[in-house]
């Protein structure tokens, strides 16, 4: 396997999701067609290709450019932005270790999951384009160009129903036609067959291509929001398969250790830790649960462990909180594998 491939996903200390796939021979193998430099090197800034209608080429191998989305869709929401009972049902799958994941249970997971993971082949014709996904069970889409409106009462699948058009240069790719059996993200954010999904796709460039994802889910969210990404044009490798068979662990996966909290104690640990000048961890509370963003990690919701040690839900991370002898918080000691990172607080 490259060491740089990323074919797994953190999804708890209690299991991994996902299976490793096999190194294979033909990574590294040139890409015919590719621009290139004196020294050999892809040329990522070289204009463009188009098609023989002048419309942009689209085709090729593509890294996601949000893999903190796929922990959490909703980092940049607001507690008010999310309704209610989607709120309390992502809190209650984070208490319980999302023991009921789909990507535990080799389920297909969500196009918004799909654009911030690992490796995207696109492949375009004049009438429709093919999406292919180094993900849980190398999972596709199928785009239709040809003009063709969304089915106005689609049967409800996993990754619904998609529609394209071009506006200038960039692609618009409407999808509705979801079931509401999978999750937004790896962390518990659901999702209902009211969701809609625009992905708006240009590229400015032969390497780089600037990605975005509106999502419309009124049943789950109080209004629509859009998250920006750029992808990466990955050259000279393939798309590996990628198959789950990680159920056959299913009826010992007992989820979270059920303890619970209450916000006055939660309420303690929420402020501003600073590992270094310009380092930062912020943690705040939402309903009876921690959150902890910064230092390189993406909004993520903490899981006690005890009073004051706490699991990230996405990550391998612990945090440990430190008291001085009148009970007042002064600390935070990041726990990643053998090294501990401490954080002062400021506030």
């Amino acid at each position: 396997m490259r060491p740089n491939r990323m074919s797994a996903v953190a999804a708890s200390a209690a299991f991994v999701c996902l299976s490793l796939p096999a190194t294979a021979q033909w990574l590294d193998y040139p890409t015919p067609g590719i621009p290139r430099l004196p020294n050999g090197r892809p040329n990522l800034s070289a204009p463009a290709p188009r098609t023989a209608d002048g419309k942009p080429d689209l085709s090729g191998i593509w890294r996601g450019g949000g893999p903190s989305y796929r922990f959490n869709i909703a980092q940049d929401l607001k507690p008010e932005d999310i309704q209610p009972w989607a709120e309390a049902l992502f809190q209650e799958r984070v208490r319980d270790s999302r023991k009921e994941s789909p990507l535990a249970r080799c389920l297909p997971v969500s196009i918004p999951f799909h654009n911030a993971f690992n490796l995207t082949r696109i492949v375009q014709t004049p009438g429709l384009m093919v999406i292919l996904y180094e993900s849980p069970n190398s999972p596709h889409r199928t785009v239709f160009t040809d003009g063709r409106p969304l089915p106005k009462d689609p049967n409800p699948t996993w990754l619904g129903y998609s529609v394209g058009r071009w506006e200038g240069d960039t692609m618009v790719v409407d999808s509705a036609g979801f079931n509401d059996r999978t999750w937004l993200d790896s962390a518990g954010h659901p999702q209902t067959e009211s969701l809609r999904i625009t992905e708006r796709l240009h590229r400015r460039d032969f390497g780089h291509m600037d990605f975005q994802m509106t999502i419309d889910d009124p049943k789950v969210f109080t209004k629509p929001f859009t998250i920006k990404m750029e992808r990466l044009l990955e050259p000279d490798t393939e798309i590996l398969e990628d198959v789950c068979e990680n159920e056959r662990d299913a009826p010992h996966m007992s989820g979270g250790n059920q303890l619970r909290l209450t916000p006055e104690v939660l309420s303690k640990y929420v402020g501003v830790y600073e590992f270094a000048p310009g380092r930062d961890a912020v943690v705040t509370l939402v309903g009876d649960s921690l959150f902890v963003q910064g230092v390189n990690q993406p909004r993520l919701p903490l899981l006690p462990q005890s009073e004051t040690t706490f699991m990230s839900t996405a990550t391998p991370d612990g945090f440990q909180f430190v008291k001085d002898a009148q009970g007042t918080v002064t600390h935070l000691i990041r726990l990643d594998g053998t090294d501990q990172l401490k954080a002062t607080r400021k506030r």
